[in-house]
């Protein structure tokens, strides 16, 4: 695989690395939330199936808000990046606890159902993207593209 100027940017690495991460979580997730579904579709019929249905698809969401976010942000200073993923990661915990104070009330999920797998569906895709961003073939260390004076 040849590997173009683009590609040995920090912004080309950082779009490689959120590529690696969406293609390693991808198939555990989703396996982690169709699990969810058919456990507590089977544990606590409808309720349990659409609740479980609900937290995966809240946390496959922000899941994908992340790597969105190291798009929009690759071709940023490393300092603005760094800055960007700590707004991100808190902005995303205040809407993630919100959104499960709002199904805390609704009569028709199975609020277990939807903590359960919010939280089995967030620690699967974090050690997914964990795993493959340790597997991915991102450089440490850039080389610059511009010749530097001597």
């Amino acid at each position: 695989m040849s590997e173009t100027s683009e590609d040995l940017t920090h912004a080309g690495m950082v779009r490689g690395l959120a590529g690696a991460m969406f293609r390693g979580a991808l198939i555990p997730t989703v396996v982690t939330v169709v699990l969810g579904v058919v456990v507590f579709g089977v544990l606590h019929g409808a309720p349990g199936a659409l609740g479980a249905l609900v937290g995966g698809l809240v946390i496959i969401a922000s899941s994908l808000a992340t790597l969105w976010l190291m798009h929009r942000t690759a071709a940023l200073e490393v300092h603005f990046v760094m800055a960007a993923a700590l707004g991100g990661f808190m902005l995303k915990m205040l809407v993630l606890l919100g959104v499960m104070i709002l199904l805390r009330d609704v009569e028709f999920l199975h609020t277990n159902s939807v903590a359960i797998t919010m939280i089995a569906t967030i620690l699967v895709a974090a050690a997914a993207e964990g795993r493959a961003s340790k597997r991915s073939k991102s450089l440490n260390v850039i080389p610059s593209t511009a010749a530097e004076p001597s």
